[in-house]
This record gives structure tokens, sequence and C-alpha cells, in this order.
């Protein structure tokens, strides 16, 4: 028996992913949301939906665009239309799990946690769940086809303007 370890041929991909997951979030948290929708594929899905809805096999979601045009309206929603409370997300994020790769669509898994922290200072968790995301290289660059945030949370204490 060999006591050598076998390199697992996604280990590059995992950490792009990974590098990928980060910057997501780090956008998301340092309010550079006119950058967030680079981070997709111009054919893309975000949705933000329950997780009682995916187990009963329920399409409704929180949010859900289709493309990257719609990324880029939610943004510019979020920005002049929408009134809401400020705040601050910060996003902790779990080691991503490669689930596979097929036809070049890296599936991957990422636990996440979404705190939120309002102007008078008090920080509270606001969201829980995991990402499930289908992955493809465009350009030389990793970008999202699919974004799912199934959430484990079972209420949204306020309006959820900003994405997750």
């Amino acid at each position: 028996m060999s006591a050598a370890v076998a390199i697992q041929p996604t280990t590059t991909s995992r950490q792009e992913v990974e590098d990928l997951i980060h910057a997501y979030v780090q956008c998301i948290d340092d309010g550079d949301l006119e950058a967030w929708p680079d981070f997709f594929a111009d054919d893309c899905l975000y949705k933000v939906i329950p997780r009682e809805n995916v187990d009963l096999g329920l399409p409704v979601s929180v949010m859900f665009c289709d493309s990257k045009g719609m990324l880029r309206d939610r943004i510019v929603a979020l920005r002049k239309a929408n009134i809401y409370a400020p705040h601050f997300y910060r996003h902790l994020v779990s080691n991503t799990r490669i689930l596979g790769e097929q036809a070049g669509v890296i599936t991957a898994q990422t636990n996440y946690g979404v705190f939120q922290t309002l102007l008078d200072g008090e920080t509270r968790v606001y969201n829980t769940g995991k990402y499930l995301d289908k992955i493809v290289r465009v350009n030389g660059h990793l970008r999202f086809r699919e974004k799912l945030c199934i959430f484990d949370t079972n209420r949204i204490q306020t309006l959820m303007v900003t994405p997750i």
C-alpha cells in the first residue's frame, strides 16, 4: 500500500472557484454592487430561494434574474428606486465542494452566512444557506452561469434588496 496521496484533478479548479466566490462576496460586502453582474456569464440565472421551496419543488424565489441585463437592472433599482434601511453585509463562506464538472460546467456547493449591520450599529444574522453554482469559463475567467442561493432562514426580517 502506497502512502502517496493522489492529486485531485480539481485542485486548481477548486482554488479558482473559491477565489471567484470570495471575490463575489467581497464585492457585495464592500458595496461595489455595480461590479456584481460581472461575476456572471451573459446567459445566466440568479435565484435567492427558500430551502422549503426547493424541497417542495416550488419555483417561487425572493430574487430572480435570468440574464446579466436583469442583474444590472436590479442594481440600478437598488441605487435609484428602492427605499430601504441602509445596511452593510458581511459574508462568511465555507470551503467549497466541487460536485462535478461536465462539458466545461463546474458544479459547486458552498455554505454561507450573511450578517447585516444597520446604521445603529446592531449586527444580526440576516440569512444563512448554501450556494449551488454552475460555473463556466468566459474569455479565460470563471463566471457564474447559474447561482442558486438556497436559504435556511425561515423569514426575512427586512426588505431584501442587496444580493446574497
